[in-house]
């Protein structure tokens, strides 16, 4: 079967796989093979075990939506990593997401330090109309 994981940041997988096991804290395992009757499922966070010729690939899945339809098998996440283990996916996702929280901290200091001198011109300008 094909299996496509997209996140906001693009593909993070697009390949073929003999055998899926999806894992979410909401709904628990599941497993698809070729042929599987057609699914809709949502992934709160979980991961989805990838085997193909042998080998396994893990994807560690934060919100995201499952759909299986004839062989085919499309996830769309709002945050996805992959690795050769669940761990190394997971440890990967939690830098990337502390990283987008460093990010977000550095935006929300530097809004409200221009709302401040906003303010200030603001008063500023009142100021020397009165003049």
């Amino acid at each position: 079967m094909k299996l496509t994981i997209i996140t906001p940041d693009g593909v993070v997988y697009d390949d073929d796989a003999e055998h899926i096991v999806v894992s979410t804290k909401t709904y628990g395992d599941f497993g698809m093979l070729d042929n599987h009757a057609p699914i809709v499922s949502t992934i709160d966070a979980g991961y989805v075990k990838i085997e193909q010729d042998g080998k396994a690939v893990f994807c560690v899945v934060i919100n995201g939506v499952l759909e299986q339809q004839d062989n085919r098998v499309n996830i769309i996440a709002q945050e996805a990593e992959t690795g050769m283990s669940k761990d190394e996916a997971t440890q990967h996702l939690d830098a990337v997401r502390q990283e987008r929280l460093e990010e977000n901290r550095r935006r929300t200091v530097d809004f409200l330090r221009a709302e401040q001198q906003l303010k200030k011109s603001i008063r500023e300008a009142k100021a020397s109309k009165r003049s």
